[in-house]
This record gives structure tokens, C-alpha cells and sequence, in this order.
């Protein structure tokens, strides 16, 4: 006996439908379909039969979620738990949109912000999330998404121009008992005509990235091994993969290994563990010492040309030379002596060591990053990936621009501390005839009171002055996570910032507030005493029991839970100082109190006692409303 999903004609489930036209060629003809008028006064848009006649669930979550687990894994997050517990949080989201009209945009506003660094609301690609939430909002009027919900309206445009959704939205139009054209005026019903998706211009639709052309944008998140992620690495890895995602091109994570004084295995372990940690999922995973042979050409290319020399001026020399915009002594060394002096240097000679490579820029020029920087230097220590191979290494700055071209990077992405080094890179890529990718700056994070130097980081931990790299205090992914922040909210957090250049010092104030908006709507509500600072209260005519309440106050999908209540119950001492003889005082989950005696010691409330006054509803006029209730053992 096939299963049958029973779909009311006068109110249908759009996601339900939508689901089984994805899934229909593994379900054969494993599922029947059937429209129907017979649902009366049941409001309910579908009712879903398994093969044993036994009813599965009457929402098209209850569709999506047995759907995906059987025939489609992928739509449920494939295997990833962080996906599926993902995928979970949205379907419960999605039952709140039941009525789309009667619902605060507050609901709209917490979607399009979680829209705003992704393509798809879980994972790369789409799942039962995006089905179930589309299908809630599908009768909303397009024209208001549009003006309001910039990143929503983009996501509704991408889930309407599906072959599936247009097949079922149509199959929708012909089955629906209601007349289509009245119902797409009420705002409060849930059957519409299928809408025509709106066609629209997609380049720099969502950031004035210049030159961004869809499906082209490849950008890059290139940290350094020599510590773990900060929440302004954070901000650099989430705005690489809010471009990526948006322009529907690809993020590289490349690893930063032109210095092996600095590199370490285990921080580079800790920083894939950390994007993990972020749900970042690069396309590619790359390192600079990957083109250390193409870079050692490229510096004697500039060497045969001129554009480059060979220095053996003693650093703090070079140091004033440059200050004072005077020129070395060696900047025209003939092509055959820097060749001499480079092969030193590539062998690791004494003589070798003696020297580095600068190229030959502009040493009178007001830019200080043009007055002929060091390309190349000698480095003894053994590099984690090649070991002893290489003697030399090129600095962060002639490094960046040739990898960026080699890995045809569209768009680098850095803060704007290095806007002096902006003329720099460019002339790297001229003299080496390198394809040009566009800067595009953005302001560094800074957080008051908050230290985000690795190397003093680097120091607290050393000192043992911290638990290590995940303490709770530190400004780390893994710092900050411990402590309570949800990557949500650290993602929405870090797109409210955008890719403005105004350098501000952000409160921490902000960040906790946004990650309390995004656990609120689901988190579970307990109560604890301080054990130190409570008092009892007794109160007459109370057995013990047990009462059911509400997990959340204002969600009741999310369950309840047992409190229990006593003769004797504790408050903190806070509480009980508020307290007024003669007067109620409501406990919550519990009811109001008629505050009968207060016991003082020393000018200190001891006791409490009180009897019961449930029959009074008054909540609005009442003593300490935020009393928590706990019970003497």
C-alpha cells in the first residue's frame, strides 16, 4: 500500500507539494497524491498517510523531514549535524509563520538578516529549510519583500525561479478551490495565484563590489598560522564568504606561509577548526607555499629588468635611508652582481644572509610603502610544509598580489590599514604583468577594551595568565563562542558592520544584544538561585507539587516542563528586599502572593510569610515580577 498525502484544495501546502516534485523520481510510485474537499472546518493544509494507513503529520515539516530522511539527504543537510540541527531551527521558525499577515516583522527582519551571508538559508544548497520557510511567506505580497527585505527578496526571487516551485505553484493555480484573484488580495489568506518571477539585475545587486559579474566573484581569506581566529579574523572570513555566496562565486582559504619564524601545524589545524566552528565552507584550500618556484622566477624576472636589487645596507641603515628618502648605495648594482648576490642568497650563504632583495619603486616618494620595499629575505628557520628547500622567502607583500593573480582572485578584500599599500600592489602586478584583481577595503574591527594583537594574545597565553586560546575572556572565535555567543548572532553582528570604511571602536554591549535577539525566540527558559543570597518564603496552605508550564513563554512548540512548588519556596534576597507587607507579589509560573510578614535581622529581610492569592489576575500592579521561584530541600 503506497503512502498518500491528502492536500486540502481550499487551502493547499505549497512546501508539501514542493518537496514531493523534488524527491518524485526516488519515491516511484511510493506516494499517492490527492486532492481534496473534504477537510470541512479542518484548517489543516495536508494530511500524510504512511504505507500502514497510520496518519505521519498534518504540516509540510512533517512532509519535508520523513521525505528527506528516506529518499533525499541532502535536503536535510546530508550528514553534517551542525546543517541538520540548522535545518531543525528553521522549520521551527517556520511554523511561527502560520499566518503570515498577523506576524511582527520582527520575524521578516530576523530572516533577512540570516539571508544576508548566504545563497541558502542552510548549508550551499537547498534544503527542507528554504521549502518550508518559502511556503509560509509565499502569499506575502512581493512588491512589500522587495521594498523592505533587501536580501529576503532576493532569496524569494532565487526559490520562485525553480523548475519545482513554478511546476507546483502552477499545478496550485489549477487545483485551488478559492478564486485565485480574491485570494491574492487578502492579506490574510493563505492561497494565492502563483507569481511570476521577477527578473532582475544581478550584478552588484548586493555590495558595490566594482566589477562583480555573477558566478565570477572569487575572493580569498588569507590568515597567517601563527595564532587562533579573533573575532576581527571573524569579520574578514564571514565578508569573503557573504561576497562569495551572494555573487554565487567561490572563497578560497589560503593559508599566509611566507614567514617559517611564524608558521605553526597545530594553529593551522586550530584555524579550519575555527571556520568549521563558523560554518565557513571554502571552495578551495590553498597556501602561498604553494607557488614558492613561481614566486623565486618572478623576483629574478624584476632582477634581469632592474626593477629590482640586491641589498646588503644593514637593516637599521635602511631604516633611516628610507626615512630620509635617500637611496641605497646598491640600488644600481648591475644586473650581473644581483644575480651573484641573489644566487647567495638562494643558497643560504653567509654572504647570502647578508642581504635581501628590494624592489626598485620609488625611493623619494611621499607613500613610504613605495620607497623600494624588501621582497626577499633570507630565513634559517625550517618551513613547516618544505623544511630546509628553501633558503629564501618572499614577504607578505610581493606574495599577495602574484598568488591573487595565480588563483584568479576577482576582488581582494583587506582592511584599510593597508590603503598606503595599495599603489604597491598594483606595482607588482604591472612589472610582472600579472592580471589585475580589485581592492575593495573595508574598516578593521575594533572592540573597546579589547586587546586583538596574536602576539600579545600570544603572550597572556604563554604567561599562563589565561586557560589558553578558548578562555572565555579573549576576544578568539573559540573565546567568544564559550562563552555564550551563537555563530548566528556573531554572523549578523559582523554583516551589520558591512564593508564600510569608518573606523569605529565597537561596545561589546552591541554584540551581546544581537545574539540575544537570536536565542530568545528558542531558548529554553530555567531558573537558578544564588545559593549564598536566598530566603524563604512559607506560604500557607501549599502542598508539595508539581505544575506544567511553558518552556518559553512566548513559543508553546517548544514544550514544558515540570516546577515544582512547597510550603517553603526560595528567593534571592534582591527579590525578597522589594517585598512589601499587604501587598501581592507575583511568581512566575506560579501566580500572585499576598505578602503577609516580613522577618528583618539587622535591617536585612530573613523570612518571608505569605499565602496564596491565585484568584487575583492582576499581573500589572504587582512587587517583584521577576522573582524566581526555588524550593527548600
Amino acid at each position: 500500500m503506497p503512502m498518500k498525502l491528502v492536500i486540502n484544495s481550499a487551502n493547499p501546502s505549497v512546501g508539501a507539494l514542493i518537496i514531493v516534485e523534488i524527491v518524485r523520481k526516488e519515491l516511484n510510485s511510493d506516494l499517492q497524491v490527492v486532492w481534496s474537499t473534504d477537510f470541512g472546518k479542518n484548517l489543516a493544509k495536508l494530511q500524510f498517510f504512511g504505507s500502514n494507513g497510520k496518519i505521519l503529520g498534518e504540516r509540510s515539516s512533517d512532509v519535508a523531514r520523513y521525505l528527506s530522511r528516506a529518499h533525499n539527504a541532502q535536503l536535510y543537510g546530508s550528514n553534517d549535524p551542525f546543517d541538520r540541527t540548522e535545518v531543525d531551527h528553521w522549520l521551527t521558525f517556520a511554523d511561527k509563520l502560520v499566518n503570515h499577515a498577523d506576524k511582527d516583522d520582527c520575524l521578516l527582519l530576523y530572516l533577512d538578516q540570516a539571508l544576508a551571508p548566504r545563497t541558502w538559508l542552510v548549508a550551499k544548497h537547498l534544503t527542507i529549510a528554504d521549502i518550508c520557510v518559502f511556503s509560509k511567506i509565499y502569499y506575502q505580497e512581493a512588491d512589500e519583500i522587495n521594498d523592505k527585505y533587501q536580501n529576503l527578496s532576493r532569496w524569494y526571487d532565487q526559490m520562485l525561479s525553480l523548475p519545482e516551485v513554478q511546476k507546483v505553484l502552477s499545478l496550485v493555480s489549477k487545483n485551488t478551490t478559492v478564486n485565485p484573484t480574491a485570494a491574492t488580495k487578502s492579506k490574510r489568506n493563505d492561497v494565492a495565484a502563483p507569481k511570476s518571477v521577477v527578473t532582475r539585475k544581478q550584478e552588484g545587486k548586493f555590495v558595490d563590489l566594482p566589477g562583480a559579474e555573477m558566478g565570477k566573484v572569487i575572493v580569498r581569506f588569507p590568515p597567517e598560522a601563527s595564532g587562533y581566529l579573533h573575532i576581527g579574523h571573524a569579520k574578514a572570513a564571514l565578508l569573503n564568504q557573504y561576497y562569495a555566496e551572494n555573487f554565487q562565486g567561490q572563497l578560497i582559504m589560503r593559508f599566509d606561509d611566507t614567514n617559517p619564524a611564524k608558521e605553526n601545524v597545530e594553529f593551522e589545524k586550530a584555524i579550519l577548526e575555527d571556520l568549521t566552528l563558523l560554518r565557513i565552507k571554502p571552495d578551495r584550500f590553498t597556501h602561498s607555499s604553494d607557488y614558492f618556484d613561481i614566486m623565486l622566477e618572478y623576483c629574478e624576472k624584476l632582477l634581469k629588468e632592474s626593477k629590482a636589487f640586491v641589498d646588503d645596507t644593514p637593516a637599521q641603515q635602511m631604516k633611516e635611508q628610507r626615512d630620509q628618502k635617500l637611496p641605497s648605495a646598491n640600488r644600481d648594482n648591475s644586473v650581473e652582481n644581483n644575480l651573484s648576490l641573489w644566487k647567495e642568497m638562494v643558497e643560504g650563504t653567509a654572504r647570502g644572509q647578508e642581504c635581501c632583495v628590494r624592489a626598485k619603486i620609488d625611493y623619494q616618494s611621499a607613500n613610504g610603502c613605495l620607497r623600494d620595499p624588501t621582497i626577499y629575505r633570507c630565513k634559517s628557520e625550517p618551513h613547516p610544509r618544505t623544511g630546509t628547500k628553501y633558503k629564501v622567502y618572499p614577504t607578505y607583500d610581493f606574495a599577495c598580489p602574484i598568488v591573487d593573480a595565480i588563483e584568479n582572485v576577482t576582488h581582494t578584500l583587506r582592511t584599510t590599514e593597508y590603503h598606503d599599500r595599495d599603489d604597491q600592489f598594483y606595482w607588482f602586478v604591472d612589472a610582472l604583468k600579472l592580471n589585475r584583481p580589485h581592492i575593495w577595503e573595508y574598516s578593521r574591527l575594533n572592540m573597546t577594551n579589547t586587546v586583538l594583537s596574536k602576539r600579545k594574545l600570544t603572550w597572556f597565553v604563554s604567561e599562563g595568565l589565561v586557560d589558553g586560546w578558548d578562555d572565555p575572556r579573549f576576544p578568539t572565535v573559540r573565546g567568544i563562542l564559550r562563552r555564550g555567543m551563537t555563530v548566528e548572532g556573531l554572523k549578523q553582528f559582523i554583516i551589520a558592520q558591512g564593508s564600510s570604511r569608518s573606523v569605529v571602536f565597537m561596545e561589546w554591549d552591541k554584540i551581546w544584544a544581537i545574539n540575544k535577539k537570536v536565542i530568545d525566540p528558542i531558548a529554553i527558559r530555567y531558573t537558578a538561585l544564588d545559593s549564598g543570597k536566598t530566603i524563604p518564603v512559607n506560604v500557607k496552605g501549599v502542598t508539595a507539587d508539581c505544575l506544567t508550564v511553558a518552556n518559553h513563554p512566548k513559543d508553546p512548540a517548544l514544550g514544558t516542563k515540570q516546577v515544582q512548588i512547597a510550603s517553603t519556596v526560595l528567593i534571592e534576597a534582591e527579590d525578597a528586599e522589594a517585598l512589601r507587607e499587604g501587598q501581592n507579589a507575583t511568581f512566575i509560573n506560579w501566580g500572585n502572593l499576598l505578602i503577609e510578614k516580613i522577618l528583618k535581622k539587622n535591617g536585612k529581610v530573613v523570612q518571608v510569610d505569605a499565602s496564596l492569592n491565585l484568584d487575583n489576575k492582576d499581573y500589572k500592579n504587582f512587587i517583584a515580577k521577576d522573582t524566581r521561584v526555588g524550593i527548600l530541600m
